[in-house]
């Protein structure tokens, strides 16, 4: 086996992606977007480009190879170990007022831009497809799961269920995966000239959303020491991947879907975290810190990560 070779593909599924969040760093500290850009491109890919990547990636799919049963119920096993592992390990290890941002920041991933990409760009339109239905079991898992950590620990904080549930289903991604799913499945093609504008559409999606991941990184947090959020940054970006995967690969999962499983499991923590434990008024510095510190992580236990599958010949 050429090493070398591997590395080198490794490197060109990976680099595209990390370079265009330290491009987004960059562009925001040169003054060329501000906050305001960052705000608006986030809620136009949120709510319809990134829908609109999903809807077409599933709609033309092959959804006998992209669909698996199997590996969407394994994700959410994996999703709630994950949970559990880390929140043992906070009850141990971590300060009673901040172990809710660290479980949430340990085990919930930023899925629907790096996982997503990283699947795209690795396996084309099979990562796309199946990154766009493992995204529905994302969403509803993250969402949950997350406010049950953070409301646990979050003194005086009432947990609205209804508010909780009303989100999930009015979000946008899981919109678009339900009305993508009939579409598929009923074998109607949609007219070309349809397709071809929301690939136009859909194309602004992976690069405007990590240009924004980017931006919105506060690199000033770095230097802010902090044993919790490093901590918790090893556990999202070292360990939990490392069982996770561990855990695929034993119950049969190999090549692609492997690969696939890995990336998400892998992916840095969600931005939308640092919005969610600010809503309920817990440690925001934490939760940033977090995600600044396991996204530049990334690039380097990414790309290990994978090339060590591919050498092993796993993926």
């Amino acid at each position: 086996m050429n090493l070398l070779a591997v590395f080198q593909h490794t490197l060109n599924v990976t680099l595209p992606v990390f370079a265009m969040v330290f491009i987004g760093i960059g562009l925001k500290r040169w003054g060329w977007i501000d906050a305001a850009f960052v705000s608006t491109a986030s809620k136009l890919v949120f709510k319809a480009t990134l829908p609109t990547l999903v809807f077409l990636s599933i709609v033309q799919a092959d959804l006998e190879a992209s669909l698996n049963p199997g590996m969407l119920v394994f994700f959410a096993l994996a999703t709630l170990a994950s949970f559990a592992f880390s929140w043992g390990w906070a009850n141990w290890r971590v300060p009673r007022e901040d172990r809710g941002v660290y479980i949430q920041g340990a085990f919930r991933g930023n899925c629907g831009i790096v996982g997503l990409a990283l699947a795209a760009s690795m396996y084309g339109d099979y990562g796309l497809s199946a990154g766009g239905l493992l995204l529905g079991v994302v969403i509803v898992s993250y969402n949950a799961l997350s406010v049950v950590a953070l409301s646990t620990f979050q003194e005086g904080q009432a947990t609205d269920w209804r508010s909780i549930l009303g989100h999930i289903t009015k979000n946008p991604l899981i919109l678009a995966v339900v009305a993508a799913l009939p579409v598929a499945l009923s074998g109607v093609p949609l007219p070309g000239w349809l397709l071809t504008t929301g690939d136009y559409f859909a194309s602004l999606t992976l690069p405007l959303a990590l240009i924004c991941v980017g931006a919105t990184l506060s690199v000033k947090a770095l230097r802010n020491d902090s044993t919790t959020a490093v901590s918790a940054s090893l556990m999202k970006m070292a360990i939990l991947p490392a069982l996770a995967t561990a855990g695929a690969w034993l119950a049969g999962f190999t090549g692609r879907e492997l690969g696939v499983l890995f990336l998400f499991f892998a992916s840095p923590t969600a931005a939308a975290s640092f919005v969610m434990v600010k809503a309920m008024n817990g440690n925001a510095k934490l939760a940033a810190n977090i995600i600044a510190i396991s996204t530049l992580l990334a690039s380097l236990t990414i790309t290990g990560g994978v090339f060590g599958l591919r050498v092993a010949g796993l993926i």
